[in-house]
């Protein structure tokens, strides 16, 4: 306690001498030491950063920041040729190609070049994403093996397939545009194979693969009205066309809007909440009346067995066997009248084969009409972007002040999508992990 509070009185003393800066100027000891002190539970995680003191830490890494800007680095970690020099006298200063001389001077660098010249000494960050490649370990993982086989004498598949392509009694590999060569196609199997020694593959390339997904040409030439300077009736119509498609979004939103409003008819009355409310509370008659009957009616235990038929039932199950009997008799009847409906039946096999190719035919040209068209190939359906369209107060007639509409690569993304090759997208929502944290510079903070 003594030695505490003789560092106290020491602080005291010290502060009281003139010259002396305070860490915080501003704070009001005694009024410190008049109030109390709030306390705060510093075990809780949450008031770590809403109850801690870090405003020396701040300062310290701050004085870091400009000491590695300033100087490259610490200045405790450099030397002491690195922080001094002897003067000597004038040093000379190496020639600059857009320096000035001056009379009586020597040889000055440009304002502008002094400013253009970085005041960091930090290095730029390493992009990390020009060192990255794809498949990287995939690819240290093949070299690793090559090095491997390499060091066992065993030659990798390519070196192999060309020693056996050597044409024998020469050094030389053949070429491949050597006509002397001889050629294999890769997907006709059934071709002599005289350039491998080993068997031809067993497959063929499919044919669906030489098959175009879409009919559509890779650039679709605009329509005339487009034009910087097109004519009154092309622009016109793509004025309209324009319109069209605007007007049917409009439409499909309000049939959107009709579809999920509440109809008046839905709306719940006095009468249908009293009704729900009181529902499984009043236990009809009826039914109390037919579960009455339903126990009456079955016989439990041997009573069931000895119980007779009544007449009504009798009645009932020589219906039903003199029914099955007729229906027999009608189908046996049925059967040998269709030996004279040749002809009917017939008639009916051509009716059904016209059906059927009608049918056919309609769904081949389902089918062609839906290569000019965007298929579903993933969970988005194909989105047409609008038209690019200038009004006609925006027709400039000149290329000089032309107004730029669209963008070239979305228009190739779209049309690729258009065209079946990749399914239609949308951009991923990009979600933050941390909060940005602001800090107030040490430059900003001293102009304050």
């Amino acid at each position: 306690a003594r030695n505490m509070a003789a560092a106290r009185r020491h602080k005291r003393v010290a502060a009281s001498q003139p010259g002396f800066l305070r860490l915080k100027p501003d704070l009001d000891h005694s009024a410190s030491r008049i109030g109390h002190k709030k306390r705060v539970n510093k075990n809780k995680k949450k008031n770590w950063n809403k109850y801690s003191d870090i405003q020396d830490v701040e300062e310290f890494l701050e004085d870091v920041r400009l000491q590695e800007r300033a100087t490259g680095g610490l200045l405790s970690d450099k030397s002491d040729d690195g922080l001094f020099f002897v003067d000597v006298g004038e040093q000379k200063v190496r020639p600059d190609p857009g320096a000035v001389e001056k009379k009586g001077k020597g040889l000055k660098p440009l304002r502008i070049d002094l400013i253009l010249q970085p005041d960091s000494q930090v290095p730029p960050p390493k992009d990390i994403l020009a060192y990255q490649q794809p498949n990287a370990r995939k690819l240290r993982l093949m070299a690793q093996k090559a090095e491997k086989l390499a060091a066992m004498g065993v030659l990798p598949r390519r070196e192999r397939l060309l020693q056996r392509r050597r044409i024998p009694g020469s050094e030389k590999p053949v070429a491949n545009n050597d006509p002397a060569r001889a050629f294999y196609d890769l997907w006709r199997p059934d071709q002599g194979c005289d350039v491998f020694s080993d068997p031809p593959p067993r497959w063929q390339r499919p044919e669906k693969l030489n098959v175009k997904p879409s009919l559509l040409p890779a650039v679709e030439v605009a329509a005339p009205g487009a034009s910087y300077n097109p004519d009154f009736t092309s622009h016109q119509a793509l004025l309209l066309e324009a319109h069209e498609t605007e007007v049917a979004k409009l439409k499909a939103e309000e049939k959107l809007a009709r579809q999920l409003a509440v109809r008046k008819e839905d709306l719940a009355t006095e009468e249908s909440v009293f009704r729900e409310q009181v529902e499984g509370l009043i236990e009809e008659e009826e039914e109390k009346l037919e579960a009455e009957e339903d126990d009456e009616g079955t016989a439990v235990g041997p009573t069931a067995q000895t119980e007779k038929k009544t007449e009504k039932q009798r009645k009932r199950e020589k219906a039903d066997r003199v029914k099955l009997q007729k229906k027999a008799e009608r189908k046996a009847i049925d059967s040998r009248q269709q030996l004279f409906q040749l002809r009917t039946i017939s008639a009916e096999l051509r009716r059904r084969e016209q059906q059927t190719s009608v049918r056919r035919t309609r769904r081949k040209d389902q089918q062609e009409r839906e290569k000019v068209q965007p298929r579903r190939l993933g969970k988005l359906r194909f989105q047409a972007p609008d038209l690019d369209v200038q009004l006609s107060d925006e027709l400039s007639g000149s290329l000089r002040t032309l107004k730029p509409e669209g963008s070239i690569l979305k228009d190739r993304f779209k049309s690729l999508q258009k065209r079946n090759l990749i399914e239609p997208r949308e951009r991923a929502k990009f979600k933050r992990k941390f909060k940005v944290k602001y800090v107030e510079k040490r430059e900003f903070r001293e102009i304050q």
